[in-house]
């Protein structure tokens, strides 16, 4: 295959965000950015990876992709490398029974494209090359990619998962979406403003004393916030739920 690198032809750039959480060789993260570049994809966040940042390694894998290397953002933990998104869709092999909203590559293109030209700030969580995103980062996600492969032998190495999701999101710039996201004088709230939410609405939890058995603790705090994720709030109804909250301790309270 020819290198396809003209530099005569227009780029064709912009799309979510891809973060790659804890990536664990350099030579991923350089396949990595080549694959985005591929599809016009610029953005890349990376969350402890093993081997350190920046990375030789992953220079001469990127094969030319240096725009997307240079511009790598560095984080220490998931939840910061997503906090000023919008919109979060992450990928995993198994669906690990959990009560969560899973869909193929070219659905999550079709939404994140919509998302995407209504100005929200999106990306999508990949993790590391063996074991795949733990629970808690997938709770960060509104919605679950999952690629359909063969059942027997589904695994991707890294660079191809993103190759996948980038591909499909490409195409979807050939046609405009049918679905919409319409949010009227408000916008989709920001992974920090959710988590912000979370930790107040948890804080209120434990005070009263819901989590009766602390082992069960972090299973229905994840269930809580996979609940709260899949109804995509907007940054007013975030705040409105604030208020719900801090009435109802507030009246609690008052009635002690």
């Amino acid at each position: 295959m020819t290198s396809g690198k003209d530099p005569n032809r227009p780029s064709v750039l912009g799309g979510p965000t891809i973060i790659l959480v804890q990536p664990q060789l350099g030579e991923n993260i350089g396949a990595c950015a080549r694959a985005m570049l591929n599809c016009g994809l610029t953005e890349l966040r990376l969350v402890k990876p093993r081997d350190g940042w920046p990375n030789e390694k992953a220079v001469a894998a990127a094969s030319g992709a240096d725009p997307v290397l240079d511009g790598a953002k560095l984080y220490d933990t998931t939840a910061e490398a997503v906090a000023d998104l919008n919109v979060v869709f992450a990928t995993t092999v198994r669906t690990r029974g959990m009560i969560q909203e899973f869909i193929t590559p070219r659905v999550a293109a079709t939404e994140l494209r919509a998302h995407f030209d209504a100005g929200h700030k999106t990306g999508v969580l990949f993790g590391p090359e063996r074991t795949g995103l733990v629970n808690d980062d997938l709770t960060l996600a509104e919605k679950l990619i999952t690629v359909p492969l063969n059942p027997s032998f589904s695994s991707l190495n890294l660079a191809q998962a993103v190759l996948l999701i980038g591909y499909e999101w490409f195409q979807t710039g050939e046609t405009p979406p049918d679905r919409v996201l319409h949010t009227g004088q408000t916008r989709p709230a920001t992974k920090a403003e959710l988590l912000n939410f979370f930790e107040h609405l948890e804080g209120d939890l434990d005070r009263t004393g819901f989590f009766t058995t602390p082992e069960k603790r972090p299973s229905m705090v994840r269930t809580l916030r996979n609940a709260i994720e899949r109804m995509q709030m907007t940054e007013q109804e975030v705040r409105t739920f604030h208020g719900v909250i801090a009435a109802l301790t507030g009246r609690r309270k008052g009635e002690a």
